[in-house]
């Protein structure tokens, strides 16, 4: 059965001949937020239900999460719509559910999770000319404003006014229609599969971690936490030429997972006994960090976990003069990092928010098998079972590396769907 679409705006149907304004755009989405948020069910003209169509998993106000329905949009003029194939859960999906937010970005309000996604274009907006019907592509998740100084300097993953899939009150991809902006919907080619194309979110994420902490070629890196971005880390800082490469994790049965993934490294498993210093030391020794050769001492760490504890022996793990890059989302507040040795030492503290212009090089380290990333993906559930999938992933022992939701149903628009 072809899903009955419904006009996102109250354009003319020949809606070629109509410019809207970037700023208008803007409020339009906005309003169609405060709507979403202000009720569970569509009150507004532009929706109608689709019960039997379009499943989804959202989030609640009161930290649950449910199996739901959601209705079924025609494309605006510069969107496409999709058929979302593939969604990967991410830890940040886990915290908007057990704690009702990340930091300042709470959820209000039922909102649809998931943001890393692949799909098929099953129609296009009038303004779209880089995609056409049947295309498959990847999902960018943030919809920068391009209107801030951020976005004109090509920072819009800074931009304060990002509209980012599954962060309140935006509706995220766990579903099996959506509307995305078509500047923002990558093509891949044949050769990757959804998996991998749900798969460019995580690497994004790793590829701008490594680009802004200078990871180079011959020198060496450390990798704290063997979670899906900390291995994803791994296998782009080997890809990378970096060398020796050590990845630390408090559970054994991670870091055997990464040593079977990437088999010249070295790994380290987390003295809980130690402080951040003696745990350091530990990790300095497998380098061969001896009094007097702090050169061979690592250039980069890759912090992946966001533990304030891990980030402390980060700091104590970096060469003088190197780096920490902290990847990892963490407490609002941290009180114990060691100020004055970062200091003394001239070590860099950095972090990253999401990414920029990562998916095309993404999709050439994927389709080029620079990288291979297919091991990650250990369970797999159906979108129907989406509320299974999150509980499976949020629960340690069941021993998950990355799990993904996706939706085998093939599915096409008939034209009188749009009469």
């Amino acid at each position: 059965m072809a899903p009955a679409l419904i006009d996102s705006t109250s354009m003319n149907k020949d809606d070629s001949t109509v410019v809207v304004k970037e700023t208008n755009r803007r409020r339009e989405d906005a309003d169609l937020s405060s709507a979403k948020a202000s009720t569970s069910t569509c009150a507004y003209e532009n929706y109608l239900p689709s019960e039997d169509l379009n499943p989804c998993l959202k989030v609640t106000a009161e930290r649950t999460i449910k199996m739901s329905t959601s209705p079924i949009r025609r494309p605006r003029h510069d969107e496409v719509l999709l058929h979302i194939k593939c969604t990967g859960v991410c830890g940040s999906d886990i915290h908007f559910w057990h704690a009702g937010g990340i930091g300042p970005l709470r959820v209000l309000s039922d909102c649809i999770l998931g943001h890393e996604a692949s799909g098929v274009v099953l129609d296009v907006g009038s303004a779209v000319k880089h995609l056409t019907v049947g295309d498959r592509v990847a999902i960018e998740p943030g919809v920068p404003c391009g209107e801030c100084f951020l976005c004109q300097q090509g920072k819009y993953n800074l931009c304060e006014e990002v509209q980012f899939a599954g962060v309140w009150p935006y509706e995220g991809t766990i579903q099996r229609y959506k509307c995305h902006r078509a500047k923002w919907v990558h093509k891949i080619p044949d050769n990757m599969t959804w998996a991998q194309g749900a798969l460019l979110e995580p690497l994004s994420v790793v590829m701008h971690g490594i680009e802004e902490a200078g990871l180079s070629l011959g020198r060496g890196c450390v990798i704290h936490g063997a979670g899906p971005i900390g291995l994803i880390a791994l296998a782009a800082a080997r890809a990378s030429g970096a060398h020796p490469i050590v990845i630390t994790d408090v559970e054994p049965k991670r870091l055997d997972f990464a040593k079977d993934f990437v088999p010249s490294c070295q790994t380290y498993l987390v003295d809980k006994s130690l402080d951040a210093s003696g745990n350091a030391a530990g990790v300095r020794k497998l380098f061969g960090v001896k009094e007097g050769n702090e050169y061979s001492a690592p250039t980069v760490v890759l912090e992946c976990t966001g533990i304030e504890s891990s980030v402390c022996t980060a700091a104590y793990v970096a060469r003088r003069g190197g780096c920490v890059m902290v990847i990892g989302v963490g407490r609002s507040i941290m009180n114990n990092l060691p100020f004055m040795h970062l200091s003394l030492a001239e070590i860099q503290l950095k972090f990253i928010n999401r990414y920029r212009d990562t998916w095309p090089a993404g999709i050439a380290v994927l389709s080029g098998r620079i990288v291979n990333l297919d091991k990650l993906v250990t369970h797999r559930f159906p979108l129907e079972q989406a509320v299974e999938a999150l509980e499976f992933s949020s629960k340690p022992a069941n021993g998950s590396i990355k799990v993904q939701i996706v939706d085998e149903r093939d599915v096409t628009l008939e034209k009188e769907a749009y009469s």
